[in-house]
């Protein structure tokens, strides 16, 4: 009984975690504006979406571009300094590594709106402008995190001496990070870029301080301003559930090269 109620509980949590995703995905196949009444299957708002005949598309299309272009800086950006943050951490010891590794996880568990707010006030006190810049570096400070996370356990799986074995056969410093160390942490650097590149997309509190008053849109503020005018464009249900199928795709993707790398692994 308690397995089965184990195994009851974790189906439970699918449930409500995927129904919401599932229903919105059921629903981009309906030209109703309303969602959840069903008007019959139709591919009428995924040929909207990318003919651009959407009412206010060239907005949307501004904020989906936006939307990706950012992620992908931020992103980019967060893996670089993540990596090399983690790099330092793993080197420390004692109290120094335990004190950096806290004020490491303080912007992961500080709410997102706190985060948002100190930002706003920081770009302020120094003048500078808001807009698209400050939006990337509030992005690559807020994912910075989640990428030293992701590429410490391989640091702590990863041979110590084969870095120093490369400096002494007569590599130079970067040479033996290039040829050494990043083939070893690739992993970890692809998955805390695919995780910041999520958290990117998925952000609305951060990028809603910072953006500024030039009419910067990303997509989670365009759907907060859409949704306030009192209701969604259907063309949204469409372009969420494709960004969670490409999403999904990835995922699985990564999961399945990394279960191949530890099978040939273990073959070694």
């Amino acid at each position: 009984m308690k397995k089965f109620f184990a195994q009851a509980y974790i189906w439970l949590l699918l449930v409500m975690l995927y129904a919401p995703i599932i229903f919105i995905g059921i629903f981009s196949f309906s030209e109703s504006r309303v969602l959840g009444n069903w008007s019959g299957f139709s591919l009428k708002l995924y040929e909207n979406l990318f003919s651009g005949s959407v009412q206010g598309g060239s907005k949307l299309i501004s904020a989906v571009e936006n939307t990706l272009v950012i992620a992908l800086i931020a992103s980019a950006a967060a893996t670089l300094l993540g990596t090399i943050a983690a790099i330092g951490i793993h080197n420390l010891r004692g109290k120094k590594k335990k004190g950096i590794m806290f004020l490491n996880n303080v912007p992961m568990i500080n709410p997102d709106i706190i985060t948002g707010v100190s930002l706003f006030l920081l770009f302020v006190f120094l003048h500078i402008s808001q807009g698209y810049v400050t939006v990337v570096l509030a992005h690559i400070t807020f994912c910075t995190p989640y990428v030293v996370l992701s590429v410490l356990p391989k640091l702590s799986q990863m041979n110590p001496n084969i870095y120093e074995a490369a400096l002494d056969l007569g590599a130079t410093p970067f040479q033996a990070l290039r040829k050494v160390l990043i083939p070893e942490l690739k992993g970890g650097m692809i998955s805390g870029f695919v995780l910041s590149f999520t958290m990117s997309l998925d952000d609305f509190a951060v990028t809603f301080f910072t953006r500024g008053t030039i009419g910067l849109d990303t997509l989670s503020t365009y759907i907060y301003a859409d949704a306030r005018k009192g209701g969604l464009t259907p063309e949204l249900r469409p372009l969420m559930t494709i960004i969670f199928l490409v999403v999904l795709i990835l995922l699985i993707i990564i999961n399945i090269r990394q279960s191949r790398f530890k099978s040939k692994q273990a073959v070694k």
